[in-house]
């Protein structure tokens, strides 16, 4: 029926003219008569979505405005990350369900140990890490796998942090699976046994798993000229910065690509882990369990070059876009060696008993760390800790500065509550600034103070708080965990029974509260500008990379969002809309 073909194709480009968007239309033929019978804006995916916004642009059929609109942030991540492949999952049942905290999909076969996901990665395996839950010591298997996959923990916990920032897939909190060390396999609450070494399947963008290889789909963005489009449009509209969290100059690199304008929180405790980071880690830890200023210091100023090399790595890369530093965050206990030949190495070198290294460990411990010796709280203990990472940050600064680079370090005081910790590491900054600046012949490094707001009282509080510091940036994780009282790690044996039953409607750990924690936010930010009218203010908690939280700064009138590399063009995308929409 050439001729009805062709009445029906002259149909659809007129309906889709004139509603300037692709149509599902319906229609019937009879005794050789064509029918239209309605028509509707049609389904499409990401990787359609953004090639109909782009293309309909080109064609003038809708304006730049409409096409930003056209697609859903979270659609990019379709582009961005790697699939599994859709119809393939459609007629696929999954076995487990957790929370989907590194989106995108991925294959491998099961590893229970960070030590085997490394031994496996060496042959040539692609490996799925499953633990029950992660720490900094697994940092090396983690990197080596092809995704992570917890029983514990939540949105912010350590796996899902990670794996978000180097986009890897990653599932946490999956209650339904329970792991047997001893047999080397894990159970499903539906039976499943799965063996070490047998095939897994993740799609962590829904938290599923599912048992075999699947096939897994992916776009190359260098070649997918309608992505590059749509960002571009995205720039011309968006008010707000997007910046990255980074933990490596690598990630740094990434970020820029990704089309970030900086790094809005820059992790140093990171580089203790990871290739390259044993020698670093060790004199941490000697740091750590040092019992005196002397011992502490010696260890420090061995660990001085490593920490200037790596700030200095990434202030390079960046190339005078900002880069905020976070000052030594973790409690201490985080970086202790449990190993035994690890005491012993730590033992001989510092020149004590094995059993005296026991009791310093032990002194360490402490019941709840996360509310415990961390953060400003280190610094003040041990000015010399904050002395030596200044001095790393602004020599670094000052010698890309005298070699005719660009530097734009940002000092960042974490886990705050009162003015007067701020003015007490400033007297330290000012002093290491002002030696910096004498020992180098310059007049000023470009260097900006201040502070992350993550507790409920420095946001009461900001007002003061303003007075010292150049910046505020929201660590939104913590800050909903001390307001809340929700523990991030622990929040999986809980909070899917209170979404099932809408106690809350979402996650907080995923998207900002704005009736409580954003509130808490709004008053922070009123009270700050108040005393500091062109305070910069920023969030690099992992809300940063949440399309409704990046609206929500938007309003509240934020200088820029920071999230994990891979989730800065979603960002990018939600800041644009949030520009039109508000």
């Amino acid at each position: 029926m050439p001729e009805l073909y062709k009445e029906l194709f002259e149909f659809q480009k007129r309906l889709e003219a004139h509603y300037r968007d692709m149509q599902d239309i319906e229609f019937t033929i009879e005794k050789g008569k064509l029918y239209m019978l309605q028509c509707r804006v049609g389904k499409r995916n990401g990787v359609a979505a953004v090639r109909m916004a782009t293309e309909m642009h080109a064609e003038k059929l809708i304006d730049m405005k409409t096409a930003v609109m056209r697609v859903a942030p979270n659609q990019l991540v379709e582009l961005l990350l790697p699939m599994l492949d859709p119809k393939i999952e459609l007629i696929t049942k999954s076995i487990a369900k957790g929370l989907p905290a590194g989106p995108g999909g991925a294959k491998g076969r099961v590893v229970l140990s960070s030590q085997d996901a490394v031994a496996w990665a060496k042959k040539g395996e692609k490996v799925i890490l499953v633990r029950e839950e992660t720490s900094p010591e697994d940092v090396d298997g983690m990197h080596k796998s092809a995704a992570i996959l917890t029983t514990k923990g939540g949105m912010t916990s350590h796996a899902a942090l990670v794996a978000r920032g180097w986009g890897k897939c990653c599932i946490v909190g999956c209650g339904d699976i329970e792991i047997n060390h001893d047999a080397k396999t894990f159970k499903t609450k539906n039976g499943a046994i799965i063996h070490e070494g047998d095939w897994l399947s993740l799609n962590g963008t829904k938290g599923l798993v599912y048992e075999g290889s699947m096939a897994l789909v992916a776009i190359d963005l260098d070649k997918n000229q309608s992505y590059k489009d749509l960002m571009k449009l995205v720039d011309k509209v968006k008010v707000m910065g997007v910046r990255a969290n980074a933990e490596t100059p690598e990630d740094a690199a990434q970020a820029l690509k990704f089309g970030a304008e900086g790094i809005g929180l820059f992790r140093t405790e990171h580089m203790f882990y990871g290739e390259g980071g044993e020698q670093p880690l060790f004199l941490l830890r000697k740091m750590i369990v040092s019992k005196s200023e002397k011992e502490r210091k010696g260890a420090l100023n061995e660990l001085y070059k490593y920490v200037k090399e790596d700030v200095k790595d990434t202030l390079r890369v960046m190339n005078g876009r900002p880069v905020t530093i976070r000052l030594l965050d973790p409690p201490l206990h985080e970086f202790v060696p449990h190993d035994k030949e690890k005491l012993l190495e730590l033992s001989r070198v510092l020149g004590i008993s094995i059993s005296v290294l026991k009791r310093r460990v032990i002194a360490l411990h402490e019941n709840n760390p996360m509310l415990g010796h961390r953060g400003v709280r280190l610094g003040i203990s041990y000015p010399e800790i904050t002395e030596m990472q200044v001095k790393a940050i602004l020599e670094a600064a000052a010698e890309l500065i005298k070699a005719g680079e660009k530097a734009l370090p940002e000092i960042m005081v974490p886990v705050t509550c009162t003015f007067n910790e701020l003015s007490h590491q400033k007297k330290i900054v000012d002093q290491v600034y002002k030696e910096v600046c004498e020992k180098h012949k310059l007049k000023k490094i470009p260097c900006l103070y201040g502070t992350m707001i993550e507790t409920p009282r420095a946001a009461i509080r900001a007002g003061l708080m303003a007075q010292v510091a150049d910046f505020f940036s929201y660590g939104t994780n913590d800050l909903t965990q001390m307001s809340f009282g929700f523990s991030r790690d622990d929040i999986g044996g809980f909070l899917p029974k209170y979404l099932d039953l809408k106690i809350l409607p979402y996650d907080p750990f995923q998207t900002i509260d704005t009736d409580g924690i954003g509130e808490l936010i709004r008053m922070g930010i009123e009270r700050g500008r108040q005393v500091k009218p062109k305070l910069k203010v920023g969030i690099c908690g992992e809300h940063g990379g949440d399309p409704d939280s990046v609206k929500f700064c938007h309003r509240l009138g934020m200088d820029y969002v920071s999230c994990s590399p891979f989730r800065v063009p979603i960002a990018r995308l939600a800041a644009a809309q949030a520009a039109i929409e508000f």
